[in-house]
């Protein structure tokens, strides 16, 4: 028997970001998720951090995934692109310095 060969390209997560720590996204049951792109955009001058947390996990230090990224005024965009795989259960976590900011993650989830 073969698992995760059947893998959905699907958009996993659209969000506001706030000042308060928010799970976007949780990796389904008997899933991996492929994390292929993330996209930030803020109207003003914010950070956001995001977090990749293990299944009963916390959000803190030791999962930090992206740290204090800056969405410049001008800019108003950050843009990261690459892979990381996250098993079962995991979650995204976001939290910004300000608010007005926007987040956009894609891959696939492969079952």
């Amino acid at each position: 028997m073969s698992f995760y060969q059947n893998i959905i390209p699907n958009q996993l997560a659209q969000a506001t970001v706030t000042t308060s720590t928010a799970t976007v996204y949780t990796v389904p049951t008997a899933t991996r998720t492929i994390i292929k792109d993330i996209n930030i955009t803020a109207g003003s001058s914010i950070s956001v951090t995001i977090y990749f947390v293990p299944s009963g996990g916390t959000a803190g230090t030791g999962n930090i995934f992206l740290n204090t990224v800056p969405v410049n005024t001008g800019s108003s965009y950050f843009h990261w692109v690459g892979t990381q795989i996250l098993p079962a259960g995991s979650t995204i976590q976001v939290v910004a310095t300000g608010t007005g900011g926007n987040i956009f993650i894609s891959g696939g989830e492969a079952t």
